[in-house]
């Protein structure tokens, strides 16, 4: 009988390896099968299954009922005489495709490509078996596991598909440790796949999936996943931590979409929140401090549309398809994303969640009602305007759990409950509160479509203690405590409103009558000395004016520093040998102050140069000093006494540009540091007289080097020089506290210092936009035909995507070493239409300069190309952020979308043919008055 069960097994594999070759069955005795008592009994078993009951079992009936190595589309080769497929990387299989199937201790199942396996594994510093897949680099990592609860003590353990069809794992004495456990299945009819995702599947002879390994996941988020959100049919899926870093079984911490809330990601101390990203505003996780300003297409994270079930999902897909990703939830509560290095053979951590640097991204680290702000050096936590510490001696000691609560009860309360009652007193109001992280637990208010019906819904409930409207998640509205509310600058355009007691919204306070007395005296010596220095000094009245104007009003500089400008015009008011001292320094990084309604600055002193001098330093404005011109005049080279090298721009009485634009520059820059901007160190005003004092570059501007008859510029340069200047924006876009957008960049605008990083200078015409403005209009359009966008120079409408059109021309002159305003071709109308056609027909290395074209990177270069394309789309809805530019530069290999055909560069040939004369660059006096036509 049992040569009879050996031959017909013989027989059943030979079919079996059909789709590969018979000759290794043909040969008999060089071809061995080796059974182990339970494969005997297997096959007995599975050969009776095949006879049905029936006495006599023919070759055709065995051939006919048995499973084949092969599916449609696909051949399997044979591995271990199991129907497996072979995988070219490793020595694994891919697929397990009936009951006789089995992967023991130190086989493997691979995914096609290789990057995932299957197999037993066993945590470091621990003997104990697992079922696992992982990551098959030179660091392994675990992204899941079976029997993480039950471990094998041996190394006789098996994964198979048991005769019901679902995966088992068995151990040593064939005991059940763990099962895929679907009812209703045929072992006939199964087959499971480990997919190049990292997704072990379970599926049937029509390939539809019954079990995904997915759906049940371990501590690990894959791209590819779909984690359910608001699921109607109750399916909500958890990621949980290991106990220990050698111990995979079940942690304290998991992971998942919040079911009782709106779409945020939420982990847990056992049943205790730990952190949460904020709510999902169909762009970014709003309480996620590195996707600000990110587009989702980019970052990776999208939500679907709701199912047949009314479920929607997160899904993740990363930027570069290449790139090996995970999300883990570690045994010490950390998520990390993770991203394998291959140069350096590591994983790389890309973002931890809660950062172990930020104390406030634990979960209502300050208790209700209290801001929690981890980047000041005063305290961590502060209570809400309005509300004071509930604990205030645990308050004092460090001690902030206890939260906050109300000063003045809410009048609403007063009159039991009765939101529209006000018992002759003034109603409730709400204070408005920037650049935090919603509070949590917040409820979904579908029917208010607006802001000022979210703000009408909230005031008619009494127990509505805030609100907001965000566009991608709608009205939201909080009637319990406000908790988890924490600072995020990047996230300025988020704001809420909270509900207060009329008397805490009023700004006046009683002060008391000395202070009134003392102020007023002050003041009073203050008009009284003024007057006498205007007096004394009538010949700079004007100039001093002009600075109080400009700084005072505008810039919110001291007036001390204003007055400086009136001594005597021979006296040195900048003393080198202090021009590191505090007293005149440019860094204001701890002192910017927006007030957004405004759009008004507070920030440092400016230091006031003399302008004797500074005429001296500059040699007198010789010819011999001349840097430049520019739209705002000549600029100057100077060296001062103490021997510091300085760049004068000395305003022309000739410019289009004035003291509007003098003013604007000195506002903006003063409160700016960046290393890609240009640093200004003072100003000097005297009659008609305005300059602007920089630090000098040596390299003077990208002009200098881009447009020369002799190229000067290798690739590497030209690619920091794009990187730099891309970051630049991004710091003026979104990382500042000014949100400024420049309106006039060009190459001549690039400053390059002695390393050749380069400065983003002239800033006399940008502008200053309020917190939640995205857009404004203008009527007097300025800046340099060529690095106009489409709706600045027709509509005179300008955002920061206008900045973004003026970095893609950059961009392009730089990649291809000409200049936009003077590009002279028979058949196209500017650099961006050359560019278009070419990179159209795939024939973008044709744009690259020349002198380049040899020696660059073409794969860096098609990239900037094509990043270059995509900034000088027509429209702003299709252009990137600056956050997405720099995102594409760092990136290696990416997959970006496809850029629409620039169409304005075409129309606007027959204007730009008119601002080129003799191949020079028109400067930024273009002013063009926007006129509406509107009906009689």
């Amino acid at each position: 009988m049992l040569g009879l069960i050996l031959a017909l097994a013989m027989a059943v594999e030979c079919v079996k390896c059909h789709t590969v070759s018979r000759d290794s069955c043909n040969r008999g005795g060089n071809r061995s099968i080796e059974f182990e008592t339970d494969d005997l009994m297997d096959t007995e078993m599975y050969i009776r299954q095949l006879a049905g009951g029936r006495k006599a079992i023919s070759y055709e009936a065995i051939r006919h009922n048995a499973i084949p190595c092969s599916r449609p589309g696909r051949s399997y080769y044979n591995c271990n005489g199991r129907g497996r497929q072979a995988n070219p990387y490793t020595r694994g299989c891919t697929t397990m495709t009936h009951c006789r199937d089995t992967v023991k201790d130190g086989e493997k199942l691979s995914s096609e490509d290789g990057v995932f396996e299957l197999g037993f594994l066993s945590p470091e510093n621990s003997s104990s078996r697992y079922i696992g897949i992982w990551y098959e680099v030179d660091v392994k990592a675990v992204v899941w596991l079976a029997n993480r609860d039950k471990p094998i003590s041996d190394r006789n353990g098996v994964l198979r598909i048991g005769f019901d069809g679902n995966l088992v794992v068995l151990d040593g004495n064939r005991s059940s440790v763990w099962s895929s456990n679907v009812s209703g299945l045929s072992s006939n009819n199964t087959a499971a796949i480990l997919r190049k995702s990292g997704n072990l599947v379970l599926s049937n002879n029509e390939g539809g999936t019954i079990w995904e390994s997915f759906n049940h996941p371990t501590d690990t988020f894959l791209p590819g996943m779909r984690v359910p959100v608001n699921s109607a049919i109750g399916e909500f899926r958890f990621f949980r931590s290991w106990k220990s870093v050698n111990d995979p079984s079940p942690g304290n911490y998991s992971v998942g979409i919040d079911p009782n809330g709106g779409p945020q990601v939420v982990m847990w101390d056992q049943r205790r929140r730990r952190w949460r990203s904020g709510q999902w505003n169909s762009v970014i996780f709003t309480g996620v401090v590195n996707m600000s300003n990110v587009a989702s297409f980019l970052y990776g994270f999208k939500l679907s549309q709701a199912d047949e079930n009314k479920t929607q999902y997160f899904t993740y897909y990363p930027l570069n398809p290449s790139d090996l990703l995970r999300f883990r939830i570690g045994w010490d509560g950390i998520e990390q994303q993770l991203r394998w290095d291959d140069g350096e053979k590591k994983w790389t951590i890309l973002l931890s969640q809660p950062d172990p640097a930020n104390r406030c991204d634990l979960y209502n680290y300050c208790g209700n009602y209290a801001t929690c702000d981890n980047f000041v050096s005063r305290s961590t936590c502060n209570c809400l305007q309005g509300f004071r510490p509930k604990f205030p001696d645990q308050w004092t000691r460090g001690n902030w759990s206890g939260g906050c609560e109300r000063r003045v009860e809410l009048q609403c309360q007063r009159t039991n409950g009765t939101a529209g009652g006000n018992g002759g007193g003034k109603p409730d109001g709400f204070k408005r509160l920037m650049c935090m992280k919603f509070p949590d637990l917040a409820n979904l208010w579908l029917s208010a479509r607006s802001l000022d019906a979210c703000k009408r819904s909230c005031l008619g409930n009494c127990s509505c203690t805030a609100y907001t409207f965000v566009s991608g998640i709608g009205c939201m509205i909080w009637t319990g405590d406000l908790v988890d509310v924490q600072y995020i600058e990047q996230s300025g355009r988020l704001r809420f409103f909270y509900r207060l007691h009329h008397s805490e919204l009023d700004d006046k306070r009683k002060i008391p009558k000395a202070v009134i007395f003392i102020v007023s005296l002050l003041g009073t010596c203050f008009l009284v000395v003024s007057l006498w220095l205007l007096w004394r000094y009538k010949k700079d009245l004007k100039v001093c004016h002009l600075v109080l104007i400009c700084e005072l009003f505008h810039s919110g500089l001291s007036a001390v520093a204003s007055m400086a400008c009136c001594k005597d015009k021979d006296a040195e008011v900048f003393d080198e040998s202090k021009s590191k001292s505090k007293e005149f320094s440019a860094d204001v990084s701890g002192t910017s102050d927006i007030l957004t309604d405004g759009n008004q600055v507070n920030g440092p002193e400016l230091p006031i140069f003399n302008f004797s001098i500074v005429a001296a330093a500059a040699n007198n404005f010789c010819a011999e000093n001349k840097l430049g011109q520019g739209g705002f005049g000549a600029v100057y080279k100077a060296k001062l006494p103490g021997g510091q090298e300085i760049a004068v721009k000395r305003l022309s009485g000739q410019s289009g540009q004035g003291l509007e634009e003098f003013k604007n520059e000195i506002i903006l820059i003063a409160k700016l540091q960046h290393r890609n901007l240009v640093r200004l160190l003072g100003c000097s005003i005297q009659g008609e007289e305005k300059m602007l004092i920089y630090e000098y570059m040596p390299n003077k501007s990208l002009n200098n080097f881009l447009f020369a008859k002799e190229a000067r510029l290798d690739w590497r340069t030209r690619l920091s020089i794009i990187e730099g200047i891309a970051r630049g924006l991004l710091y003026l876009h979104r990382d500042s506290r000014l949100r400024i957008i420049h309106r006039d960049l060009k190459a001549s605008n690039i400053l390059l210092d002695a390393e050749m990083n380069p400065k983003i200078s002239d800033f006399g015409m940008a502008r200053i936009f309020g917190g939640n403005q995205n857009e404004a209009n203008t009527v007097r359009v300025v800046g340099t035909y060529g690095y106009m966008s489409p709706e600045y120079a027709m509509e005179g409408l300008f955002s920061a995507k206008s900045d973004v059109y003026s970095f893609g021309v950059l961009l392009l002159e730089i990649v291809s070493g000409r200049r936009n305003t003077s590009f002279r071709s028979s058949e196209h109308a500017s650099l961006i239409a050359y560019a278009w056609q070419h990179w159209n027909e795939d024939k973008a290395m044709e744009i690259v300069d020349p002198s380049i074209r040899d020696s660059c990177s073409p794969s860096e270069v098609l990239k900037c190309i094509h990043i270059g394309m995509l900034c000088v789309q027509d429209s702003t809805t299709h252009r990137p952020t600056m956050a997405a530019v720099v995102l594409m530069l760092e990136s290696e290999a990416p997959t970006f979308p496809m850029p629409r055909e620039p169409t304005f560069s075409s129309i606007r040939s027959s204007i730009d043919g008119q601002l080129v004369l003799d191949g020079q660059e028109i400067v930024s006096s273009n002013n063009v008055t926007v006129t509406t036509i509107t009906g009689r």
